[in-house]
Formats: C-alpha cells, sequence, structure tokens
C-alpha cells in the first residue's frame, strides 16, 4: 500500500470553517496539511453548525450529517450515524476526535475499521455536566482506550493519565497555531471603543470551566481599587458565546451588561479576532479545565504578556512561573492582572515567546506526526 495515498474519515468535531471550539480548530488546522501530504480526508461534520453548501474547505471534503442540536445527545447520535456513514467510504484510518464520540469506537472496530483516538482531555471534569454524563463520558474513554487501534493524546499530562489507568502507550501531539500576522487596523477596536493596549482580553466558550464569571468579578474588584484603570480608558474583552445557551451564559451576559467598561463581542474569527489579539493589553486565561489551551498559544503567538490558571494543562504551556495563579481566587486574579498590565514585553521577550511558540507546536510537523501514527495502525 502507498501510505501517502491513506484515505482519512474523521469524527468529533462539530465542523469548520469557522466554528467555535478546540476540536474544531483543531481539525480545521490539521486536515489541509495532511491533504497538502497526499491524504485524501472526508470529515463528517454536524448540520446545525456548518454552512452545507461548503463541501470542501482546503481539499478536505465535508459530508454534513443530521443531528439535534442539543448538547446532551448531538454528539452521541452524529457518532452513531457518522459510524455508518464512514464505513461506506472504506477508509484506511478512522480518526476519532475527543471521548465522548469514542463511545463508538467498539462499533467502528466490529465493521473492521482501524481507529485512531485523539484524547483532547478528560471532558468529564467540566462543570456543565451531570452525573449521568459524566459517567457516559468516562465510559467514552474507557472504549477509546480500550478498542481504539492507536490513540494520541494533546498534552503530557492526558498521556500519563491514559498509562496509568488503561495501561495504553500514546504518542503525544499537541495542538498547534498559525503564526499569525500582526494588524495595524483598527476597525474593530472602533467598533468597541477599544484603545491599543489599554483592554484585557479573554477568549473561548461561554461554559462554567472557562472562569469568565471569575475574571469579570476580578476586573470589577481591580477597577474599583484602581479607579484610574478606567480613566485610562482600561476595558475587559471576552470573545465567545454559549454553543447552547443556558442559565449560565444568561448570567454572564448580565453580569457584563452592568458595566459599560466589559465588553462581550460574541464569537469572533479572522480579520476582527485577529486584530483584537493584535492590540491588547493583556491576555488572561482563567479556566478550570483545559485540554491543551489553543487560545493561550494563539496568545502567545501574537507575543502578548499573558497569565493564566495553575491548572496542568496551562503549566504544559511555555509561561513564566510567576504568571499563574489559583483557578476560582478572584482576589489572585485581580492580583495577577494588577501586577502585569503594565508590563508589555519587550522585543526581545517577544521574539522569544513568538519563536519558542512557532518552533513547539507547527502545524506542519503536527500533521507529520499524526501521518507517522496513521503508518503505524496499519
Amino acid at each position: 500500500m502507498n501510505h501517502s495515498k491513506l484515505k482519512i474519515a474523521v469524527l468529533g468535531t462539530r465542523g469548520f470553517p469557522h466554528i467555535q471550539g478546540g476540536v474544531e480548530a483543531h481539525c480545521e488546522n490539521l486536515y489541509p496539511q495532511l491533504v497538502e501530504k497526499g491524504c485524501e480526508v472526508i470529515v463528517f461534520t454536524r448540520k446545525p453548525y456548518v454552512d452545507i453548501n461548503i463541501t470542501e474547505y482546503k481539499g478536505v471534503t465535508l459530508i454534513p450529517l443530521p443531528c439535534l442540536k442539543n448538547k446532551f445527545l448531538e454528539t452521541f447520535l452524529h457518532t452513531f450515524i457518522g459510524i455508518f456513514a464512514a464505513k461506506k467510504f472504506s477508509p484506511d484510518i478512522l480518526h476519532i476526535h475527543a471521548i465522548g464520540p469514542s463511545l463508538f469506537i467498539p462499533l467502528a472496530r466490529l465493521f473492521g475499521l482501524k481507529v485512531v483516538m485523539t484524547h483532547h482531555g478528560p471532558d468529564y471534569q467540566r462543570k456543565k455536566w451531570g452525573i449521568l454524563a459524566k459517567g457516559i463520558l468516562k465510559l467514552g474513554e474507557l472504549a477509546g482506550s480500550k478498542w481504539a487501534n492507536d490513540i494520541i493524546t494533546i498534552s503530557q499530562t492526558i498521556a500519563d493519565h491514559i498509562h496509568a489507568k488503561y495501561k495504553r502507550s500514546v504518542t503525544i501531539i499537541p495542538n498547534g497555531v498559525v503564526l499569525p500576522a500582526i494588524l495595524p487596523g483598527n476597525n474593530t477596536l472602533r467598533k468597541y471603543a477599544l484603545a491599543k493596549e489599554k483592554y484585557i482580553l479573554a477568549v473561548g466558550r461561554f461554559v462554567p470551566e472557562k472562569g469568565f464569571h471569575d475574571l469579570i468579578v476580578a476586573f470589577n474588584k481591580l477597577t474599583t481599587a484602581n479607579p484610574h484603570l478606567l480613566t485610562e480608558k482600561w476595558k475587559l474583552v471576552i470573545v465567545g458565546r454559549a454553543d447552547h445557551e443556558d442559565k449560565y451564559s444568561l448570567d454572564l451576559k448580565n453580569k457584563a451588561s452592568q458595566s459599560s467598561n466589559i465588553i462581550l463581542t460574541g464569537f469572533l474569527t479572522g480579520e476582527p479576532l485577529w486584530e483584537l489579539y493584535s492590540h491588547a493589553g493583556l491576555f488572561v486565561l482563567p479556566s478550570y479545565y483545559e485540554g491543551l489551551p489553543i487560545v493561550l498559544l494563539e496568545a502567545m503567538s501574537y507575543g502578548l504578556s499573558c497569565i493564566a490558571s495553575d491548572i496542568p494543562a496551562n503549566r504544559e504551556v511555555w509561561l513564566e512561573s510567576d504568571r499563574f495563579f489559583k483557578p476560582g481566587d478572584v482576589d489572585a486574579i485581580a492580583l495577577k492582572i494588577q501586577g502585569f498590565i503594565q508590563r508589555s514585553l519587550n522585543e526581545e521577550q517577544r521574539k522569544i515567546q513568538i519563536n519558542t511558540i512557532a518552533e513547539k507546536y507547527n502545524w506542519e510537523t503536527i500533521a507529520e506526526m499524526t501521518l507517522d501514527v496513521y503508518r503505524g495502525t496499519l
């Protein structure tokens, strides 16, 4: 077999391009690289999230499948349907992302498919899930870890977990970033009345584990104690939205609406997001849970000064130890913001940070490592 012409089917992502989510960003960047390396790639997307008229993206075939837009059921129904759809294409490899969809890996193996699982993190640690959902996700992790032909994890922390719990060897292949162009434009800044390097930026879904509620409280505490920050036009900008509107996301919007200095932009992609990254004064990631945070890698690739919650996944990213704070501790977040808000990286520090991110989290290298896993599976 000519392994450079592998046919790869993909499940576990809502779809792409420009769909919110870490797995979505991962797939959007990985699979065009594999197409360039000679693979045929078919990605089964979820109809409610994608433009069904887009059937191809950078050489990747996109096939939308029906599913309910329901946070409890959509992943499982879509994957179940997707296994049957994938079987019809007779792929060399079925690549399943995340532990929820991995629940159906035994079914795929029963159909004779060779399966690679990418474990993006123990999703059952997310605060949004109840006892039943957490149990199902743990079962998905078990099914994938026991039945997948090969396992990829995006971090050392996840790899250690899989080895300790299931005695499986894994390949660690991290998320990546595309090195950005720093945008000089002001359109997005003008839209939200922002001054360059006078706003704190955070990016992510409106779910409890992202910790944006803590960030809002910390920002309000900080500006109450230091009113000069508001006279200097400092603002807090949070980019993102909820996939499924719920009490948490509505409460978050309500909290933000009580201050004219807190801006929720909704989900942004392309130039509006790049512009916000290009000119932020500080990037904050206050999450309780991450697999390997693409948004933090993106912020660092812009040469931004960054602070983050002290959790294992964030610790794996190249960041100085004094830039971490205890998750959920709003006083600690406020103190870190106060400490770093006037400490932009100098030009040498920016270059070192950007070069480190570019070398360690390069999508072309990540694609080659993934292809090596495929070849080893066959």
